[in-house]
């Protein structure tokens, strides 16, 4: 096994084809995702006539078992092979999307059908997104964590960006039905990908009470000198984030006289920050001190904060478009930098779990934009825009506060016995 220092020589690490099987899975079912997320409010909209108030009930549906089910997902991920779990969840996701599709051809589809499966195959991203972040440890050696977790993130951030794009054009060119159907086939895609993975064998652990297994990982977390910060600095961040989305839509077309085009535009720079991150990401963890490169995301995200409320003084869509590119580049160095970290400190048996509670902080999203909505609606945009800067500056001390920017590299990986040290 190559050392660090070897390692970080290379101008490319290679990653071995196992790995790659799963980079491929992820970038298909990844895209199956957003395709079907883009297309389910047009479908709502265009094909049901539905209503704001409804289409915000179907969003609901849509984002529930990010909440619900990432503990129980976590609990699987430790308890089953993850490869044959995520698969078992594509599927679960293509053949959700594959029912919306002949619903639709029927004639049949309505908005409780539409959630209900809509629900279901956002349980199967859920588990998928649970599980895959614990399975690349297995696959790679711990020098190349940081390569293969930048090829995980490259491959989100390329889906999320042009998934939405797609989704909608697919819904205008050739219809609602074809739309999911091409989004259950990106799935069963990713289904077979996975079907073909080796995934090494390992020692399961011992069966206990759901309870004390959930108890377990959030105890791991929650008392990990590293861990714990960088939850924290997650949960504040995604309030923050959420926060400045669920106003600037208004707020650009009201005080920076942006077009719908301009508007999807300045939105667009968030996903092109998020590709050139997860692009430099391995050449600047190379070069980077380790601890620096998790600073930097908290950091970026403050000064994308700053630069957005500067809009306020100064109207221009230059700097509303350059705030949401750093909002994209610094926090992707973040997920890649400490899921690193997660993936090198967490013992194996527990990584499910880390993973569940770490997705967990995507509840601050609906937090973030109920205080959108709240402060917007009393105060205006602009008191939102200087609140998030607030917000933005909070997560931004807690982790330079914490030992994990003190890090100058990647921790060594942990064993299972560190679990009952802890």
């Amino acid at each position: 096994m190559p050392s660090l220092k070897e390692t970080a020589s290379l101008p490319n690490p290679s990653l071995p084809t196992t790995f790659n099987r799963l980079a491929w899975s992820n970038l298909t079912a990844q895209s199956a995702e957003q395709i079907a997320l883009a297309a389910a409010p047009i479908v709502a909209v265009l094909t049901l006539g539905l209503a704001e108030g409804e289409t915000g009930l179907l969003q609901t549906a849509l984002t529930a078992p990010f909440v619900l089910f990432a503990i129980p997902a976590g609990l699987l991920t430790d308890r089953l092979p993850r490869r044959l779990l995520m698969a078992g969840a594509e599927a679960l996701r293509a053949a959700a999307l594959a029912t919306i599709l002949i619903l639709t051809w029927l004639g049949f589809l309505t908005l409780p059908w539409l959630a209900t499966l809509g629900f279901a195959a956002v349980c199967g991203t859920v588990v998928y997104s649970v599980a895959a972040p614990a399975l690349v440890p297995s696959l790679v050696t711990p020098e190349l964590l940081p390569a293969a977790n930048a090829r995980i993130e490259l491959a989100r951030t390329v889906a999320f960006a042009s998934g939405p794009a797609l989704g909608g054009a697919l819904v205008g060119w050739v219809g609602a039905g074809p739309a999911f159907g091409f989004a259950a086939a990106l799935s069963a895609v990713a289904v077979v990908l996975l079907a073909g993975l080796y995934e090494p064998a390992r020692p399961m652990a011992s069966r206990r009470h759901p309870l004390q297994e959930i108890r377990e990982g959030l105890g791991f977390v929650l008392h990990h000198a590293l861990l714990r910060p960088v939850f924290v600095t997650q949960f504040i961040f995604n309030t923050g984030s959420f926060l400045v989305l669920a106003v600037f839509v208004p707020y650009a077309v009201r005080h920076l006289s942006l077009s719908a085009t301009g508007v999807g535009t300045t939105l667009a720079m968030y996903g092109v920050g998020m590709v050139i991150g997860a692009l430099v990401a391995t050449r600047v963890m190379r070069r980077l001190a380790f601890g620096t490169v998790i600073g930097l995301g908290p950091v970026c995200g403050f000064v994308a904060a700053g630069v957005m409320a500067l809009t306020t003084v100064v109207a221009t869509p230059l700097l509303a478009g350059l705030s949401f590119f750093l909002l994209g580049v610094g926090p992707i160095l973040w997920v890649i930098s400490t899921t690193t970290l997660r993936q090198s400190v967490t013992p194996p048996r527990l990584l499910g779990r880390v993973s569940a509670i770490n997705i967990l902080s995507y509840g601050a999203r609906p937090l973030g934009s109920a205080i959108g909505a709240i402060v917007g609606g009393l105060a205006g945009a602009e008191t939102c825009l200087y609140l998030a800067v607030a917000i933005f500056g909070a997560q931004a001390v807690v982790i330079l506060l914490s030992p994990a920017v003190s890090l100058a590299r990647q921790p060594e990986m942990v064993g299972d016995e560190a679990a009952q040290a802890c």
